[in-house]
Order: C-alpha cells, then sequence, then structure tokens
C-alpha cells in the first residue's frame, strides 16, 4: 500500500494555560496542505523494518514515529510484520507536522490493510498516545484544535482557489526557544473565529504567540514573514513554532531562488 501523508499549517496560535503536567493548553486552527511524503507499507517475511528516503531524518530509525506507530497499532491487534518505505518530502523541523502526519498514516494503513476495524476515533486514541498533532492526521480536514492539538473541531471553511507559499530557512527552532517568552493567555477572540471571516482581515487579528519568541532569536523568520507579503501575500505566518514560514496569495506568486521554497494551489 502507497499513502501521501500531508502537511499541515497553523492559521494562528494561541497559548492560553500552563497545565499541571508541565504542557500548555493551546488553540489554533490546523489545515492540511497539498505537500506529501510519500509512505509505502508491504508485508514482510523478515522482521518489520522501515527504509528511509528523501530528506535526511536524524537519529535512529527504530526511533522513528512510524516505527512508535507500528508498536502501537500491533499492542492492540495482532498485525504481522511489514516492510515500510519512507520518502520524505515535507521539511523536517518546520513546524509543519510531518512526522505526525507519517505516524498517522502508518496508523490507518495498517487499519485498512489488515481489516482490523478501528474507528476514526480508536486510531485517534492511537495517534493522542504518540503526539500532540497526531491524531489530527487521521483524518485531516480544517479544524479548530484545542488542549495540547488533540481536541478536534471541523470547520466549514476552504482556502480552495488561493495559492501558498512556503519558505523553510535553514535554521531549526527548539521547543525551548519558542516557548522562552510565551506569557500564557486567552486571547480576545478565538482564531477560528477569525478565519471563518474575510482573510483580507487575518493579517491584523490573526497572531501566533510563537513570533514574539522565535523573531527575536531568528530575525530571518521575521524577514522572510516581512518578505511574503512585500510578494503579495494576504496573509503570512509562522506555522505552529517554526521554523516555515507561509504566505497565503489570491494568485500564483513568484518564485524565490535563493530559499528552500514550495508553492502550491489550495
Amino acid at each position: 500500500m502507497i499513502v501521501y501523508p500531508c502537511a499541515k499549517i497553523n492559521l494562528g496560535l494561541n497559548v492560553v494555560s500552563k497545565r499541571q503536567d508541565g504542557y500548555h493548553s493551546l488553540e489554533t486552527v490546523f489545515y492540511p496542505i497539498p505537500l506529501f511524503d510519500v509512505l509505502e507499507i508491504e508485508p514482510s517475511q523478515a522482521s518489520t523494518s522501515l527504509v528511509l528516503k528523501g530528506q535526511t531524518i536524524e537519529g535512529n530509525p527504530n526511533d522513528n514515529l512510524v516505527m512508535k506507530a507500528y508498536d502501537a497499532m500491533r499492542q492492540r491487534r495482532p498485525i504481522p510484520n511489514v516492510r515500510i518505505t519512507l520518502d520524505k518530502r515535507i521539511p523536517s523541523q518546520a513546524g509543519m507536522g510531518g512526522g505526525s502526519s507519517d505516524c498517522a498514516y502508518t496508523i490507518t494503513s495498517l487499519n485498512e490493510m489488515f481489516s482490523l476495524g478501528m474507528s476514526i476515533g480508536e486510531m485517534r486514541d492511537v495517534a493522542a498516545s504518540l503526539g500532540a498533532d497526531c491524531p489530527f492526521f487521521i483524518a485531516p480536514e480544517p479544524s479548530f484544535a484545542e488542549g495540547i492539538g488533540e481536541k478536534l473541531t471541523p470547520l466549514p471553511f476552504s482556502l480552495q482557489g488561493y495559492w501558498i507559499a512556503v519558505v523553510k530557512p535553514p535554521v531549526s527552532v527548539s521547543t525551548r526557544d519558542a516557548f522562552s517568552k510565551i506569557v500564557p493567555k486567552r486571547p480576545s477572540e478565538r482564531c477560528d473565529s477569525i478565519v471563518l471571516g474575510d482573510i483580507s482581515e487575518w493579517k491584523n487579528r490573526l497572531k501566533n504567540d510563537f513570533e514574539d519568541s522565535v523573531f527575536g532569536i531568528y530575525p530571518e523568520l521575521s524577514a522572510v514573514k516581512q518578505r511574503l507579503y512585500n510578494m503579495g501575500a494576504l496573509y503570512s505566518c509562522m506555522s505552529g513554532s517554526g521554523s516555515a514560514v507561509v504566505g497565503i496569495f489570491s494568485e500564483e506568486p513568484p518564485m524565490i531562488d535563493d530559499v528552500e521554497y514550495y508553492k502550491m494551489p489550495l
């Protein structure tokens, strides 16, 4: 079976409170975009294995979320050994959920391949045990996310007809850096109510709380955001805690040659 795990962007991100478990409660809008990894899963007579291709992924392949998803599924259902091949195309450490998406698509693919009969809710429970963003990718659609990102409410809106540009500067943002200047607070308006309104108002109303911390450490990210606005973006923001910066355009944006850059119709 071959599937195509998609990336996501965050449209607004508010850090609203500190939890007793040490995590932070967030409010954000997840939006899937047509930038994909390629994931192939096939039965294997040998032990379960993961082959990595494409962009370099640091660390031991056995610690990859794809393998953790397989192990989590096998704890719940009897499934055979498989050979998994992952071709990484979504930028890593970018705030675009590539690893979470690979994890979730592994879960849904195993469920389908071996007729496990798990519901979306059951698969999201498995995904939530592996990462905060993972449940969204079990059935990715525009959604308002709360909690640590696992409480999802589908939203009736679409950016079809617009274009998106994604710039991935050569920096990696640590979680510590992202939270370094965060003071949790509830916003005056939720990001879901903003995105359901006129996109022309997003620039002044739709905020990502991490930008204050991250832009102070990596001013080149702030410069990228301004560059996208100079190119004609209706809205630009850092996705998640970075380091990708996205711009949404009403028509096809120009190319950029001096950075890692992606553009596509939505």
